[in-house]
């Protein structure tokens, strides 16, 4: 037989092996981890000496860290950007609750990207990019969903939650309940690629964490000094105990997810991120950093970033490149290998240089961060603020001296750069938000509609300044009313059901939910006043409303018309001081 025949067929032969073997090859599973309100000093890999966090620590020893790994200032916006690769205004996020905080529904989230992929996708947590479809989860490219779609929540025990639209009853402490959700995920799709997001919703605000954790830190002697100054009340001393005990619950349960990972043979298979969404909630040791929750400051933006790959990133390795949260979906698309397109030009980058390359060539970048006005931006070694100061931030991070008359080049490129994004990007926000509450979607067979999207007229209040898990009270006239602009996409007949609690003599007041000219009527006719709780699980002294177990009252069916207009819920009969205190309306789809 010639010889360059069988040489040639031999080559063939072996082009043919790895071919199958790279189609054979499993694509890497990706489990992203964020955490609610977390300071990047909220850990002992950082240099924290007040608390432990071993299994957060070893994804870090055992993988890659960011050293300046930046987010937005607050929730909603961190959120839209790590879904979408791309500015959170891009996306129309401009407030933390009341609609502000829904995503576009024409922007592509990294659940889609994965799932389009093949890849099984589940979320369990916190979602804060819109409650009510097509904002909803399940719309935006997860399979599964178990967590609450709102805001800060007012209740961590047995909380009222949803499962894929339909509300249930949470099991125990919610990050462990969250956690379960996600090994339960990982145990069913071992053999399939899966994109899991475990958005946990701690150490916010209410302080609530088991008694485990607590008992550690409820008299600690706190070792190191808070933001900007020692602490001040005793107030803030009880706030950082909790919030470092809710860490080390957060670290707990990452080190379960680990432990399921090795248990199912997947360490060398997943890649796993963990960050948080902005700097401490709370005036905690932040290493020095001027800033915290929901400023534009180095401390308020700066996040921990692990990302863990075992084999495939280099253990140890310290990333010391600027980087932010919407270089996430490009990075991980890059690395399971998904030859994607986006819809839209994302404003991120992939980092896998810089993770798997060990002198990778990559030039200085610029990073913004805006939240509602304040706006700064970082290079590598300078941040210019909201009010256009420079500060030198290798050797100044708590931002004492402006350098801008010394540093006149860096100054005036910074400067012109914000100009810049305001002039490109910001005017993408709109200045008025006219996307009415969307009421039976076809995708979602129940729509929640929360007291916390709609509006009190007259003497009707909120329970609390913050709206996301408050209610509405005091309504003791009878020509007050409450209102959502809504937009019904198909026409139908909905089951009404109002969530409610009220005093005996409130019994046989009556209501009406009326949408353009159809109306249905509601009469109350058992009293429900259970008392408000949550103080007795308080570690500190909380800001946001308590909460109470309302009661569902089914008024009956509706018949909605195609189109936009006024849902209302108005009394027509009141027996006693007050009509009711008002949490949710369900319409369900007949």
């Amino acid at each position: 037989m010639n010889l360059n025949y069988i040489r040639t067929l031999a080559a063939l032969l072996i082009l043919i092996f790895l071919s199958c073997q790279t189609k054979n090859e499993n694509p890497p599973n990706v489990i992203l981890i964020l955490t609610d309100d977390q300071g990047w000093g909220d850990l002992s890999l950082n240099g924290n000496l007040d608390l432990e966090t071993p299994n957060i620590d070893l994804l870090a020893t055992t993988g890659a860290r960011f050293d300046r790994f930046f987010v937005s200032p607050v929730c909603s916006p961190t959120r839209a950007e790590l879904l979408t690769g791309r500015h959170h205004v891009r996306g129309g996020v401009y407030s933390t609750s009341s609609g502000g905080e829904r995503l576009d529904i024409d922007e592509q989230t990294i659940a889609e990207v994965f799932k389009t992929a093949g890849y099984q996708t589940a979320a369990y947590g916190k979602w804060h990019n819109g409650m009510q479809a097509p904002y909803h989860p399940n719309n935006r490219g997860f399979d599964d969903y178990y967590g609450f779609c709102s805001g800060h929540w007012g209740n961590y025990y047995n909380p009222l939650l949803e499962h894929n639209g339909t509300l249930v009853k949470g099991d125990g402490f919610i990050v462990d309940d969250l956690t379960n959700h996600g090994i339960d995920f990982i145990k069913k799709n071992k053999n399939n690629p899966f994109f899991l997001y475990l958005p946990y919703n701690t150490p916010h605000s209410p302080m609530q964490v088991p008694d485990r954790f607590w008992e550690k830190f409820k008299n600690k002697e706190l070792s190191q000094i808070g933001s900007n100054g020692p602490f001040k009340t005793q107030r803030q001393i009880d706030h950082t105990r909790a919030a470092l005990a809710m860490c080390e619950n957060i670290d707990w349960n990452v080190g379960r997810i680990m432990e399921q990972l090795q248990a199912d043979g997947l360490m060398e298979n997943t890649i796993v991120i963990y960050l948080s969404d902005n700097g401490p909630n709370g005036k905690r040791w932040n290493a020095e950093m001027k800033g915290t929750k929901g400023a534009t400051d180095e401390g308020g933006v700066r996040s921990p970033m692990i990302m863990n790959w075992n084999g495939k990133i280099p253990q140890g390795k310290i990333i010391k490149n600027i980087a932010s949260g919407i270089d996430l979906l490009p990075t991980l698309k890059d690395l399971a290998g998904i030859g994607h397109q986006p819809k839209k030009a994302l404003d991120g980058i992939s980092l896998k240089p810089l993770l798997l390359e060990q002198n990778p060539k990559w030039e200085d970048r610029l990073i913004f961060n805006y939240w509602k006005g304040k706006f700064s931006i970082r290079n590598q070694n300078y941040r210019l603020d909201k009010e256009n100061n420079l500060f030198d931030m290798i050797n100044d991070p708590n931002q004492t001296k402006d350098i801008s008359a010394e540093q006149p080049e860096i100054f005036t490129q910074l400067v012109q750069a914000k100009e810049q994004w305001e002039k490109e990007v910001l005017i993408e926000l709109p200045k008025k938000d006219e996307r009415p509450f969307v009421i039976g979607h076809p995708s979602l067979h129940t729509t929640q509609i929360p007291a916390r999207d709609g509006k009190g007229h007259g003497a009707i209040k909120r329970s609390n300044m913050y709206p996301n898990c408050s209610y509405f009270t005091n309504w003791v006239n009878l020509e007050d009313k409450i209102t959502w602009d809504a937009e019904i996409p198909e026409s139908g007949n909905f089951e009404v059901i109002v969530y409610y609690t009220c005093q005996k003599d409130a019994v046989g007041s009556e209501f009406e939910v009326s949408f353009g000219d159809e109306k249905i009527r509601g009469e109350i006719v058992e009293a429900h006043d259970p008392k408000e709780f949550g103080a007795a699980e308080d570690r500190s002294l909380r800001t946001e409303s308590y909460v109470k177990d309302f009661k569902p009252l089914n008024i009956g069916v509706i018949n909605l018309k195609k189109g936009k207009g006024t849902l209302s819920i108005k009394g027509l009969k009141k027996t006693g001081e007050a009509l009711m205190d008002f949490r949710l309306m369900l319409l369900r789809r007949v």
